[in-house]
């Protein structure tokens, strides 16, 4: 988990006007774990205190209710507007994160989780936001979940191209590297035919034509694929392909 700050924190970015000592790792953390616990369904206090074991985990939750960040009925533990705020910020940090990690820098899973969960709470809103445009506004983390959209989201245009983009956005006749592919858990039928046409990530292709389907080239071997697929697969542009590759 690393060393852990406690701090006397004003949380004036996110409404909350009065000074409270809290351990703010620990705060972040179950901030976040109640978003994913919402996005289960669940709103449930022994949950979450079952999955975090964390022995000052009660005391720490009495702070933030006096923070208001979270509510409390018997049972039932939920974000506030202002929670809200905070844990999606640190969960699309998080998320763009592990993305970075897993896909560009080729860590492993494992690594790319524990890093991403370490860099979440330095990460300014100013470098989460060129951290989604370099990676093309990716829907989902690579464990298939969804990433919260962020300014930077809303204000993309195509006249400005982002480093990693779909490969419907790819030009005719460029040449691009696979960075990642966003199909779901629930799909991995088709992840598995992708792979076994060598649409994986780090594979090179070449862009022959857009319709009526998208035609590949990859190692000398021209595929079909849907539109559908291709809005999946994310690549980073290495420029136009000669007749060579």
């Amino acid at each position: 988990m690393g060393s852990v700050l406690t701090a006397n924190i004003k949380l004036t970015a996110y409404g909350i006007d009065k000074e409270i000592k809290m351990n703010t790792k620990l705060t972040d953390e179950i901030l976040e774990h109640l978003w994913v616990l919402r996005e289960k369904g669940s709103k449930s206090y022994n949950e979450l205190v079952n999955d975090m074991k964390d022995g000052d985990i009660h005391n720490a939750i009495l702070k933030m209710e006096k923070a208001g960040l979270i509510t409390l009925t018997n049972d039932s533990i939920e974000l506030s507007a202002k929670g809200e705020t905070r844990a999606r910020d640190l969960t699309r940090r998080h998320r763009l994160a592990e993305r970075l990690f897993y896909d560009v820098f080729e860590a492993e899973m494992e690594e790319a989780e524990y890093t991403a969960c370490e860099v979440e709470h330095i990460l300014s809103p100013a470098v989460t936001d060129s951290v989604c445009s370099f990676l093309g506004h990716p829907p989902t983390c690579p464990h298939g979940k969804a990433i919260p959209k962020g300014e930077c989201c809303f204000k993309y245009s195509r006249e400005v191209k982002p480093l990693v983009s779909q490969l419907n956005d790819l030009e005719v006749g460029s040449a691009a590297r696979i960075v990642f592919i966003t199909l779901h858990k629930d799909k991995s039928s088709g992840l598995q035919r992708l792979a076994s046409m060598g649409i994986v990530p780090g594979s090179i292709i070449k862009l022959k034509q857009k319709a009526p389907a998208f035609v590949l080239e990859i190692d000398e071997t021209t595929l079909a694929i849907d539109s559908p697929i291709a809005k999946e697969i994310y690549v980073k542009r290495l420029g136009f392909a000669d007749k060579k590759g």
